[in-house]
């Protein structure tokens, strides 16, 4: 029997780009993983609902290994979406799907324009506006709320609060106090700068070199201060 089908609706499908968390694990395991949790916990909801990308470029591990190590980060609620840099016979039936071609901050496309206001005053998820090199954010970000900008800078006019978090593809700008998260070179800018007038963060990051709270000098707590990359440590002074 033929089944004739008369339904001519279409279906819709988009693209649409989402800022992933990329984790670049290295051997042993073990010793990685024990890192990962110290990350997790000393920030609370770190990778709670991230995209997540596994890059195991020129890691020489085989295939048991990799669903080993996907099983383990499961068991921390970290969801991997994609894995790049995988031999075709690292991956197959069951795992994350291959990944290739993302955007550095060097191949994506901008165009200079105003910066942008937020003008809402509820908890909005994200401010990730396509087309500009910097937005202004006139408004404390208050816990809860995360300010994502993949494409450049980002101004904070006002505080960070604890629990909130500033993601930039270039530097931070904080006009108050910093008590969340502040993350700067996202995709790729080594370069990229963390700027307040106030630090007592919970968390700062350049180009996925993370800083935690307890990790930084007491004589930097409350102070107006910028951070920067250097050989791949965190590096911070007194701003006068």
């Amino acid at each position: 029997m033929t089944k004739v089908l008369t339904d001519a609706r279409s279906i819709r499908i988009k693209g649409r780009s989402f800022l992933a968390v990329m984790l670049s694990p290295d051997l042993p395991f073990d010793d990685w993983l024990a890192r990962l949790d110290d990350l997790a916990a000393r920030s609370a909801g770190f990778f709670l609902g991230r995209p997540v990308v596994l890059d195991v470029t020129d890691l020489q591990i085989d295939k048991p290994q990799l669903k080993e190590l996907i099983a383990e980060l499961g068991k921390r609620n970290v969801s991997i979406m994609g894995i790049e840099g995988a031999r075709p016979s690292l991956l197959g039936a069951g795992m994350p799907p291959a990944l290739k071609g993302g955007r550095s901050a060097s191949d994506i496309e901008v165009q200079a324009s105003e910066p942008v206001e937020s003008s809402s005053k509820s908890a909005a998820p994200e401010i990730r506006p396509a087309t500009t090199q910097s937005i202004v954010i006139r408004e404390p970000v208050r816990s809860g709320q995360s300010v994502i900008f993949p494409e450049g800078d980002v101004t904070i006019v006002g505080s960070v609060a604890s629990g909130a978090e500033v993601i930039a593809g270039g530097s931070v700008h904080i006009y108050g106090a910093l008590r969340g998260r502040a993350m700067a070179g996202s995709i790729g800018n080594a370069s990229a700068r963390i700027f307040c007038r106030k630090l007592e963060a919970e968390l700062v990051a350049i180009d996925g070199i993370y800083k935690m709270a307890e990790d930084m000098a007491p004589n930097l707590r409350g102070q107006a201060v910028q951070l920067w990359l250097e050989d791949d440590a965190i590096m911070a002074e007194k701003l006068t």
